[in-house]
This record gives C-alpha cells, structure tokens and sequence, in this order.
C-alpha cells in the first residue's frame, strides 16, 4: 500500500515537472521572440540586416544548427 501512494506521488510530481518544463520552455520562446521583436524594431538594425541580406545570414547558420542537432542526438 505504501509503495503504491509513493508511486502515485512520483508520477504526480513527474507530471508536474514535466509541465513546469513546458511553461519554462514557452517562456523562454515568448522572451526570445519579443527580444527578436526589439531589437528588429531598431532602425540602424534594420539598415544593416538589409545590406547583409537575410537569405545569406540563413544559409551561414544552417550548418551550425544541423551540427548541433546532430550532437544534441547522441
């Protein structure tokens, strides 16, 4: 009987836990856009992304985010 209130509670707490990472995951996305969203809004910035071109900033980092997804697996 005791073993089976503490695995009930372990699987409550992991639910839990595993809903606190959700939110702390969705906020850091919402942050992340809205710091986007800033510093996008700067003119200057906007000047400069526009001389670099966006398609090739894109292509540069393609490669680094295929590399760390491949390490992430492993």
């Amino acid at each position: 009987m005791a073993t089976e209130l503490t695995q009930s509670s372990n699987e409550h707490s992991s639910g839990i836990s595993a809903n606190k990472d959700t939110l702390y995951l969705l906020g850091g996305v919402a942050m992340l856009v809205f710091g986007a969203g800033l510093v996008l809004s700067n003119p200057a910035v906007r000047r400069f992304i526009g001389q670099i071109g966006v398609g090739d900033l894109v292509k540069g980092a393609l490669p680094d985010v295929e590399r760390y997804l491949k390490l992430r697996n492993m």
